[in-house]
């Protein structure tokens, strides 16, 4: 699993506590609070609030001295296209049967885009497979998945196919090719290592800044995990001892976590209350015992 980025920690904040309330825009100050607790200085915060921005993601407007940040009409539907496999039961089962294929052209001039389509794309579960084909196990709800890019997507520019596997080619080999099951496997034991911990929910000073680190790492290992079929997996799977170390810990976090957002959101300086004790200095990450591999 990649250690935490400050990217991710902000997506997840805004993903967990912003995306479907009504808090209004959020003060620069209460985020690079919640990411200095996570380890992440003041500067690298500010440059990635501002990358956020120029992406579309996020909006910034001024009070007084205050720099505030709210979800654009994009970045809001990034977030609540994830949220169904983020908050959902079976996160690591395949959807359908089969297989779904897809093609696209990008013009070379619109590079962001063809970025932030991979992305999408690696967000659900497709690899890159030969000659510019992906391949994602089951049948991937596309239209929805690339709703937020519709406006900006070429016509005709994507194409996708559901395909199941024809006797005397059996797609294993390809599946191996396209996807490390072992990094796989290794990311959710980085996971579980770090967050089955009961020391985990005191790592940082607030239990909004542990909360919203326990939400990066999810979207990580759920960005890692295709949701292969149980076929290309052992017995000793360990993807629904993730789900369960998170929920249970998210769970664990849930209220006082709740109860401090709302005081920093009302609080005029973003002074925040602690509501844990201090921890260590640096947090922890899943990278300690888990080998990335480029997606």
């Amino acid at each position: 699993m990649r250690s935490r980025q400050p990217k991710q920690l902000l997506l997840a904040f805004f993903g967990e506590h912003v995306v479907d309330g009504a808090t209004g825009p959020i003060r620069a100050s209460v985020l690079i609070g919640v990411l200095e607790g996570a380890g992440v200085a003041a500067p690298a915060t500010r440059a990635t609030l501002d990358r956020l921005v120029h992406s579309g993601i996020l909006a910034r407007a001024r009070s007084g001295r205050e720099t505030l940040f709210s979800l654009t009409e994009h970045g809001a539907a990034v977030l609540r296209e994830a949220k169904d496999r983020v908050r959902g039961p079976r996160p690591f089962d395949p959807q359908g049967s089969g297989w779904t294929l897809v093609t696209f052209t990008i013009p070379e001039g619109q590079r962001m885009l063809r970025h932030r389509l991979r992305s999408t794309l690696t967000w659900e579960g497709f690899a890159p497979l030969r000659d510019g084909l992906w391949l994602a196990p089951g049948e991937v709800d596309l239209a929805g998945s690339l709703e937020p890019l519709r406006q900006d997507l070429p016509p005709h520019s994507v194409v996708a196919f559901h395909a199941r596997e024809l006797d005397g080619f059996p797609i294993g080999e390809s599946v191996r090719a396209a996807w490390d099951i072992e990094a796989i496997r290794r990311q959710h034991l980085a996971f579980i290592e770090v967050w089955d911990d009961p020391a985990a929910t005191t790592m940082a000073p607030g239990a909004l800044t542990v909360r919203t680190m326990l939400v990066a790492d999810w979207l990580a290992l759920l960005r890692a995990d295709p949701r292969l079929p149980a076929e290309f997996m052992d017995a000793q799977w360990p993807a629904t001892r993730s789900a369960e170390t998170y929920r249970r810990t998210h769970e664990k976090l849930a209220e006082a976590s709740a109860a401090e957002f709302a005081d920093l959101v009302a609080a005029p300086g973003g002074v925040r209350r602690r509501s844990g004790p201090a921890a260590r200095p640096s947090a922890p990450s899943p990278t300690r015992s888990a080998a990335t591999r480029p997606r």
